[in-house]
């Protein structure tokens, strides 16, 4: 066995390790139980997009298909189409037959959509990849067959806005379920995706969730969000400055902060073809760092974008891993911040020393944060290079407007960020990913709705009214722009010119689209404030309390349901 496939059957198994054995015994990974078939049929071509087989039903144990294929494949006039087709269910798009009527509303049109992305509570499957599920949930639609981590927050925010609240209860506790089976939010719930995580929402959800119900029915999370934290800093007690360990990084100067990561250095299984054929233009000692780092990429949800890239034009000079995501390390101190205010709220014995402790954490977080990733000389947060220090500011990216999102920026670099935004960012159709066109998805002329919200909300905090309600104007005429002429929520939106569908990326645009229709509820229930603040003279909060949602007036934690 060589050296690659050793350690990754190791990763499996430590990964694995975190359920029950009669779960572990019963998951179904279709890259390794079908070996040589699930490689001849992915490198073959004859489905063009990779995630159609690695999601398809053997129609019996996969050992016995891989020992008729053994067999059949010598026989003259084999087909490899046919063969998979008859002893494999292959899925259909979510959302396959739904007829939108044009003459509702927008709005309409999304709550119509609720129940075809909403998924029951799962069977257990031996012979699927998909990781059961206890509770309904949503999915994002199209090809996007499961619940997708970050996609959920942004998805919630629309649910709760069509007063499904529940329906966000019975997301978060699938949530707390994989933390408690598998040790993490995957990706998504798919065997698949369990090397690596996607931007971890939780604590925002959470936060969410506490501000549409009470802070009562968000403690139930509480232990979920301490182990997903302790998944993320995995390691970094034992770290010294300038080490590394999975997610966490010390910097050159003693600064703890995080990265993207996956346990499993080999071709994506829902992205096969793509990855492998990639992986043979390089060296072969190049080969394991390039899939770690394509893999850390698809945790990032960035997937792909002249961002990871230290040749935008080549996706081969992916560097994820060596990079410090302004991004992630907001969303960490969120998460930080909130299992604060729940230990504050609760009060227990103890209760309160911890709560001391994760504040101190997060405070920590952002001083080290605004330290290394915000550069005074233009005014922008930027990703850093974790080993040198150096900040990536040839290629400002809208993950700039984490730090404002979240509230870790002070007033100042709030101010200089927005107009910053608004200089360079701001298009036709709301805020551009980044200033590249690369081809890549993830980039320019493409706008991604979670990146919107984040945006548009984040200047919002920052007492930028005014632009934070031109973005929102221009995104939504551009969303019922689309909506009116092909009756579609897409997963992006061409924000350039808005009378070109958005492109690039691995597979063609998806259609649904649970980002795109939470984020379109959300911002198109509030009202134009427009007025921009003469002057700003908050301070980032410090309180034990939960994080309040950036579209929430402060207010203390609530005791009694609504």
């Amino acid at each position: 066995m060589d050296h690659l496939r050793l350690r990754t059957l190791l990763a499996l198994v430590a990964l694995l390790g975190c359920a029950p054995p009669s779960q572990r015994a019963e998951r179904y990974d279709p890259a390794h139980d079908l070996g040589a078939l699930y490689q001849d049929v992915q490198l073959s071509g004859i489905f063009p997009d990779s995630k159609t087989f690695a999601d398809a039903r053997p129609r019996l144990a996969p050992a016995e298909i891989v020992a008729r294929y053994d067999s059949a494949r010598r026989a003259t006039g084999f087909e490899l189409r046919a063969f998979v087709e008859r002893n494999f269910e292959l899925p259909r798009p979510v959302g396959e037959g739904f007829q939108a009527d044009r003459s509702q509303t927008m709005e309409a049109h999304i709550r119509a959509l609720w129940p075809v992305l909403t998924r029951p509570p799962d069977s257990a499957d031996a012979r699927s990849s998909l990781i059961p599920l206890p509770n309904a949930y949503v999915v994002p639609g199209g090809r996007f067959r499961e619940v997708y981590y970050w996609d959920s927050y942004f998805t919630m925010l629309g649910l709760v806005e069509s007063g499904r609240t529940e329906l966000v209860g019975h997301m978060l506790d699938n949530f707390a379920h994989l933390i408690a089976t598998v040790g993490h939010i995957p990706n998504g719930n798919r065997t698949y995706y369990l090397g690596r995580s996607q931007p971890p929402f939780f604590g925002a959800m959470v936060g969410l969730y506490a501000q549409a119900t009470d802070t009562t029915q968000a403690l139930r999370y509480l232990d979920a969000l301490e182990a997903e934290h302790a998944f993320w800093m995995e390691g970094a007690e034992r770290l010294a400055p300038a080490q590394s360990y999975r997610r966490v990084v010390r910097m050159p100067g003693g600064e703890l902060l995080n990265r993207y990561w996956d346990d499993i250095p080999e071709p994506r299984p829902e992205s096969y073809r793509q990855d492998y054929e990639l992986a043979q233009t390089l060296p072969a000692a190049e080969r394991e760092a390039f899939y770690r780092n394509v893999r850390a990429t698809a945790e990032s949800g960035w997937d792909f974008s002249s961002r990871w890239m230290r040749d935008p034009k080549d996706l081969r000079t992916l560097e994820t891993t060596e990079l410090i995501p302004v991004d992630l390390n907001s969303l960490l101190y969120e998460a930080e911040r909130t299992i604060a205010a729940l230990r504050g709220f609760r009060g227990r014995p103890g209760d309160q020393e911890v709560a001391d402790r994760y504040t101190k954490m997060a405070e920590q977080r952002r001083q080290a944060l605004l330290l290394v990733a915000y550069d005074s000389d233009t005014w922008f947060f930027y990703d850093v290079r974790w080993r040198t220090g150096e900040r990536v500011i040839d290629r400002p990216t809208l993950a700039a407007a984490a730090p404002l999102y979240f509230g870790l920026a002070t007033p100042e670099q709030g101010v200089h960020v927005a107009a910053h935004l608004e200089r360079d960012f701001l298009k036709p159709g709301g805020f551009v990913t980044t200033l590249i066109a690369s081809g890549q998805q993830w980039d320019a002329p493409n706008g991604w709705p979670p990146l919107e919200w984040l945006a548009i909300e984040g200047v919002r905090r920052y007492r930028r009214d005014d632009l934070a309600d031109a973005a929102r104007d221009r995104w939504l005429a551009l969303n019922r722009r689309t909506y009116r002429s092909t009756g579609r929520m897409t997963e992006k939106y061409d924000v350039v010119d808005v009378n070109r569908r958005a492109g690039g990326g691995e597979y063609p645009t998806q259609d649904g689209f649970g980002w795109t229709n939470g984020v379109a509820l959300a911002l198109a229930a509030q009202p134009p404030r427009r007025q921009a603040a003469s002057s700003i003279s908050f301070s980032p909060r410090s309180d034990a309390r939960i994080p309040d949602h950036p579209t929430s007036a402060p207010a203390s934690p609530r005791t009694g349901s609504t």
